[in-house]
């Protein structure tokens, strides 16, 4: 049958149309979607509730047009409108005293009684004790009281959680073997017993496999590797002795029928009904979540008294026996010390009452039998996981606290000569606001210790796999440090963070100290760096600093490609040193003779193959063979880990001799470039702006990054153009330069004059009427203002990004999206710059012809003229802000009018017809309308 015969059928139930149910075409679509029954578009379930087509996204209406009620009247009765005003407003009310409820439930009552109940407990008086239902009640301070409540309450809920998630890596993870050991036999003890001895001589074959490489956290690394072949020394304690993940791996299927016995005191999990955000804070409207804020508190309370009071004391009355006291006090962070100082007794007590309550075999036979022994065996395993909870604790705030704050301090103290400072400086500092010093270095050390471990997975990139034998990889997805925290013992943590502290003290030496003294040695005046604010425009310095760091940086680290070129630089280090101590195969591997060469390598030097897996003792290495053969055998006993022979050359202990020290005089030249050619550039750019003034080296250091990067950048450019010939590097020094161009009009518009009418308008609006009085002429800084404008425009862009879809954010998220080398100048100038910089002329001008032009042909008074002048830019603010909350109210009192019709007169609801050729919806109807 032709497509013209064809009838006309619903595009949701394919049939026809009848007399009752006819067929409408709402949209511009054609073919077999363009019909519908009025009935379908009800009982349709559409994926989301906009007036438009999900299927073609046509702007025209789908959903059916009201049908009121004959007798509704052309306007409401005022009567029917403030029924409904009422009815919202009652509601309203409603919502809010429940809000108001809830916010004064979880932001009042639960930090307060935290900060109440924590000083309570703190004062050490039995009075506090007895006042405490009064002080809850108390007025005194309750801003203050609220917000330390806050940090109280956080605390307890980060501990909690804290809790949860260590339970389940014990769980998953398996517990150390000292915990495992001694349980209580089960009735097949002599098949279990078998079974165990099974598991023994599997364990001494084939070695651990957490003792390939030391798991170190990102800041962690191990300088001495443990030999495989060698087992666990026997003569250690057995109760302390580490558990390697392999021998976990096969000790926890054996244990996994007692794991219900073993866990009762953790188990924390109970049925309990689905429970949301929504619910659990009372977001629902309903009352629940007092019960919710009943429970908050108790626990609030219990982890006050179980992490917080007691270690304390037993850390208070320690410090107070040994005469510490004084010496604590002076530290500036007391509680903190003491509380540490407690939960270390508290650990060591914890174990040795582990160990004490081991019963030995003649104990078992006198106690009452199987019964008794798992009492004791309950008993034991519940101090051993207290001890690991505690043990965790105390190394996360070791790993995460201590050692960032030491190298941050370390840092400082190296780089002192740099700023003309001295330790009794940083004294001085330290005593004034001890906490923000502690602080502020913490912050510091984290950085360094964050892009040490960057730079460590970008020469993981770059060597050859296995070169890095010694560090442990981030990225592996066995690397698992809070495992490693609760089976490794304490000994080891401890030596690799005296190990971490050496290496990350050194780097700081060697690329820190002493380049700063062979600066002062061969440039005397060129240190000290200037970094003092001057005092005298505090404003113009922040702005300028801030413009550094939030725009000036992330611009030259987004666009630098600063980690490609790195990670060139590394690799042309590598393949030169490489070349020049015949290590390159070493270094980088032999892809492209692998296949060629690989038996050949292995069997001059004893290498097996990857994978392969030897059940014996390993043999002796030849002489001079002891760190390969210890490489490489660490990294086959985990099984295959990408490892790729190598050729050995001669003399290879002295080869990586000399490649240490050729690393480390490399490291020192490039810090030595690193701190003096950008300043050094800056300062002399910026002379030629502000002369000999002094000026902070944020800024000169920040110009002469930007030129050595353009320069840098141009070169590299000209040398990839280079092969290409003459006539393609003079089209592409064209383009690069119309682009250059359209770049530099577009960041003088978008860049330039736009932040600085934006400045302009805030220093008009906010700054002017706040800090200069009416009888003194306000200053405008230009410089200034711009650079407070850069940062208003980044954070209006960032706002206007995350909010609705509107022009604005549709221009903007186009120009990103063109980026520099397609940029549209016309586009952006016609559709971002005009209509931004014509409304902020229109905000700056408009005050001002009012306000020098209009009021004084009144014939005021001087005073008033200045009055005006002075105050109209905030007085248009209040009105425009007034105008937007006036037509904001008047769009909500539509809706509610349109809401109250609807409620009162609404009958039914019809579909209307597209007329193509009139370009709108007909307004005339089919026959018999269906009303729902």
């Amino acid at each position: 049958m032709d497509t013209a015969e064809e009838a006309d059928i619903c595009r949701v139930c394919r049939s026809e149309g009848t007399p009752d149910k006819p067929l409408y075409h709402p949209c511009v679509c054609t073919g077999s979607i363009k019909f519908i029954h009025q009935e379908c578009t009800v009982n349709r379930k559409l994926p989301h509730r906009k007036d438009y087509l999900n299927v073609s996204s046509s702007p025209f209406p789908l959903f059916p047009l009201p049908v009121y009620s004959p007798d509704m009247p052309s306007r409401l009765p005022i009567q029917d409108i403030c029924a409904g005003l009422l009815t919202s407003v009652g509601t309203a009310i409603r919502y809010w005293f429940h809000y108001t409820l809830v916010a004064f439930a979880w932001l009042g009552v639960v930090p307060l009684t935290a900060c109440r109940i924590y000083k309570c407990l703190f004062t050490g008086s039995v009075s506090s004790l007895l006042t405490l239902p009064l002080d809850m009640l108390s007025t005194e301070n309750l801003l203050a009281d609220c917000l330390q409540g806050c940090f109280v309450v956080t605390c307890t809920l980060c501990a909690f959680i804290s809790l949860v998630w260590l339970r389940e890596q014990i769980v998953h993870g398996g517990a150390p073997q000292w915990l495992e050991q001694h349980q209580p036999p089960p009735p097949n003890a002599a098949g279990q017993a078998n079974e165990a001895q099974a598991a023994g001589q599997g364990a001494a074959d084939e070695p651990p496999a957490a003792q390939p490489a030391p798991a170190d956290p990102p800041a962690q690394n191990e300088a001495e590797p443990e030999p495989p072949d060698v087992p666990p020394d026997q003569g250690d304690d057995p109760e302390l002795e580490e558990e390697e993940g392999a021998a976990a791996e096969d000790a926890d299927p054996n244990n996994g029928a007692q794991d219900d016995m073993n866990w009762n005191a953790l188990e924390w999990d109970r049925a309990a009904e689905e429970l949301t955000w929504e619910r659990m804070l009372g977001l629902d409207g309903s009352l629940v979540f007092l019960e919710h804020v009943f429970w908050v508190v108790s626990l609030n309370t219990l982890f006050i008294l179980v992490f917080a009071f007691c270690p304390y004391h037993i850390g208070h009355f320690s410090v107070v026996g040994l005469g510490f006291e004084e010496y604590v006090q002076a530290s500036h962070f007391e509680g903190l010390i003491t509380t540490i100082v407690g939960y270390i007794l508290l650990a060591m007590t914890l174990i040795l009452c582990h160990v004490s309550f081991h019963p030995t075999n003649s104990q078992c036979l006198c106690v009452c039998g199987l019964a008794a022994l798992v009492r004791f065996q309950r008993s034991r395993r519940l101090l051993g996981v207290c001890y690991i909870v505690v043990k965790v604790s105390l190394l996360v705030v070791v790993e995460i606290g201590v050692f960032p704050l030491i190298c941050g301090w370390w840092l400082d103290i190296c780089s002192l000569e740099m700023f003309d400072a001295s330790l009794k400086d940083r004294e001085l500092s330290f005593k004034s606001a001890p906490g923000t010093t502690m602080f502020l270095h913490w912050l510091v050390g984290m950085v360094y210790v964050f892009y040490f471990a960057s730079f460590i997975l970008l020469l993981r990139e770059v060597l050859r796999p296995g070169v890095l034998w010694f560090l442990r990889n981030l990225n592996d997805p066995d690397f698992n440090p809070v495992q490693e925290m609760i089976h490794l013992p304490i000994y080891r943590h401890l030596r690799r963070f005296i190990l971490s502290v050496v290496v990350f003290g050194s780097i700081v030496l060697l690329m820190l100290w002493l380049p700063i003294r062979l600066i002062k040695l061969l440039l005397p005046t060129f240190l000290p760096y200037n970094v003092m604010l001057y005092s005298d425009a505090p404003v113009s310095e922040l702005s300028l600093e801030l413009l550094l760091l939030q725009v000036v940086l992330p611009a030259l680290l987004e666009q630098g490609h600063t980690r490609q070129w790195l990670k060139g630089l590394v690799r042309a280090w590598t393949v030169s040193a490489g070349y020049l101590l015949d290590l390159h195969s070493y270094l980088l591997g032999e892809q492209e003779d692998n296949d060629a060469n690989q038996p050949v390598n292995n069997n001059n030097n004893n290498n097996p193959p990857p994978g392969h897996h030897n059940n014996n003792n390993n043999p002796a290495p030849a002489v001079g063979e002891g760190l390969h053969a210890a490489h490489q055998a660490i990294l086959q006993q985990g099984g295959p880990v990408g490892f790729q022979p190598y050729h050995r050359p001669l003399r290879f202990p002295f080869r990586i001799v000399l490649l240490i020290a050729f690393m480390c005089i490399t490291l020192l030249v490039a810090s030595l470039v690193c701190l003096t050619l950008p300043v050094f550039t800056g300062r002399w750019l910026m002379s030629f702006w502000t002369g000999n003034s002094k000026i902070h080296e944020l800024y000169t250091a920040a110009c002469g990054l930007y030129v050595c990067w353009l320069s840098i950048r141009g070169v590299t450019v000209l040398l990839a153009w280079m092969p290409q010939g003459r006539t393609v590097i003079l089209h592409k020094v064209q383009e690069w330069t119309l682009m250059i161009l359209k770049t530099l009009v577009v960041a003088l518009l978008v860049a330039g004059v736009i932040p600085l009418l934006l400045g302009l308008l805030f220093e008009l609006v906010i700054v002017a009427p706040l800090r200069v009085p009416l009888d003194q002429t306000p200053l405008f800084y230009p410089w200034q203002d711009w650079a407070l404008g850069v940062l208003h425009a980044k954070i209006i862009a960032a706002i206007t990004l995350m909010g609705p879809q509107w022009w604005l954010k549709t221009v903007i998220e186009q120009v990103y999206a063109n980026g520099i080398r397609n940029i549209d100048l016309q586009f952006i100038i016609r559709k971002l710059a005009a209509p931004v910089i014509s409304v902020l002329l229109l905000s700056l001008c408009v005050p001002y012809v009012i306000a020098a032009g209009v009021v004084p042909a009144v014939g005021v008074t001087p005073e008033m003229e200045i009055l005006m002048q002075r105050r109209i830019y905030p007085f248009l603010l209040m009105v425009v802000s007034l105008i937007g909350i006036l037509s904001f109210q008047i769009r909500q009192f539509k809706r509610l009018y349109e809401h109250i019709k609807n409620d009162k007169y609404l009958v039914g609801q019809r579909l209307v017809n597209y007329e193509r050729k009139a370009g709108r919806a007909s307004s005339v109807p089919p026959p018999n309308p269906v009303a729902e």
